[in-house]
């Protein structure tokens, strides 16, 4: 296993982490726990789960992931062999269940949520955590474009920051990190606390993968500069990657297959340009998944790539995406393909 320096801290994770949306849904506790014990065999030491897990998201389910995961550190006792990150929720629809669906990243719901899930997790701290989409109005889950609403009313950024630090300096959390955050989210973050001597972010969490690359244009170079890198979520784009929803299949119990809600990638021009990335693989001998994968992977702005399984079949293929180096001329290949087809599932 490959570890990466997340962000300014001392924490070196797995450069791939353990995912876990759908452990309380399309897994149960047991094949959870299969799935912890398989990772941590092969070195992963960063396990990633969120308040509003499993996904979707119903009432009946709320919470049931990190309960999950709660469990094993009860029962294993080796909380401190893992670096462990949660989110915090915010607005949105399907959510009403979680706080009544007030959400705001103010001091009432993040102290709310963060000590709802120090409880299920049975831990006293969580290493990393993070706001998992922004309160106000802006361009996320598949939307490019910004349309600026001028009386879009959103908790300051500065009070969410001052109780963060509360929280930092309650030991209660090491560190706090950005999801699905834009530039300016993730740059007015870092001003904001590097003037106020506040929680530097360490990390941003954003969809990445070979049909979404939007991360590239303006958060690359971020990640780099202000080494805030990305944890990238989605990088087989809900198994399309991997081949096996080709020619219209739908496998049994396969996400696609599960939740017709997911739609993000099931768009024409995506599942042609991901069927082109499929034969590529094909053609070079290769796993599609895991040349997915290690083509998330390699970038220099990824501090770790979070996979997910519903088997320890897939687990493993995604924890061998490691060791796979992807040769000069089948980049150049994805590159052609993207150039023709650039993001068309953001």
């Amino acid at each position: 296993m490959e570890y990466r320096q997340l962000g300014r801290t001392d924490l070196n994770v797995s450069a791939l982490c353990l995912g876990t949306m759908t452990w309380g849904e399309q897994n149960i506790q047991a094949e959870a726990y299969e799935q912890i014990a398989r990772a941590k065999a092969a070195g992963v030491n960063f396990i990633d789960t969120a308040e509003m897990y499993p996904v979707p998201p119903r009432p009946e389910t709320y919470a049931a992931t990190e309960r999950i995961i709660g469990n094993w550190f009860r029962d294993h006792g080796d909380r401190d062999a893992w670096i462990l990150a949660s989110k915090v929720a915010g607005p949105g629809n399907g959510i009403s269940h979680i706080r009544d669906g007030q959400l705001k990243h103010n001091r009432q719901h993040i102290v709310a949520a963060l000590e709802e899930s120090l409880k299920r997790l049975q831990t006293d701290r969580i290493d990393l955590y993070q706001l998992h989409w922004p309160e106000r109005s802006t361009n996320f889950f598949g939307k490019l474009g910004y349309q600026h609403l001028p009386q879009d009313h959103f908790t300051p950024l500065e009070e969410t920051l001052e109780v963060l630090d509360e929280q930092v300096r309650a030991g209660k959390i090491r560190h706090i990190g950005l999801s699905n955050e834009t530039p300016w989210g993730t740059m007015k973050f870092l001003q904001l606390a590097e003037s106020r001597g506040w929680p530097r972010a360490v990390s941003i969490q954003n969809p990445y993968n070979l049909l979404n690359r939007s991360f590239e244009v303006g958060l690359a170079e971020v990640a780099i500069r202000e080494q805030c890198g990305l944890l990238a979520y989605s990088p087989l784009a809900f198994g399309m990657l991997s081949g096996k929803y080709e020619n219209g299949a739908r496998p049994d119990n396969a996400r696609l297959t599960l939740f017709s809600r997911f739609a993000r990638y099931s768009n024409p021009q995506t599942v042609a340009a991901c069927s082109r990335y499929v034969q590529l693989a094909r053609e070079h001998g290769l796993d599609p998944a895991q040349m997915a994968l290690a083509f998330v992977t390699r970038q220099p702005f990824v501090t770790s790539n979070i996979i997910g399984a519903t088997s320890l079949q897939q687990l493993d293929s995604n924890l061998a995406s490691l060791e796979l180096n992807l040769s000069a001329d089948l980049l150049t290949a994805i590159e052609a393909i993207h150039q023709e087809q650039p993001n068309p599932a953001p």
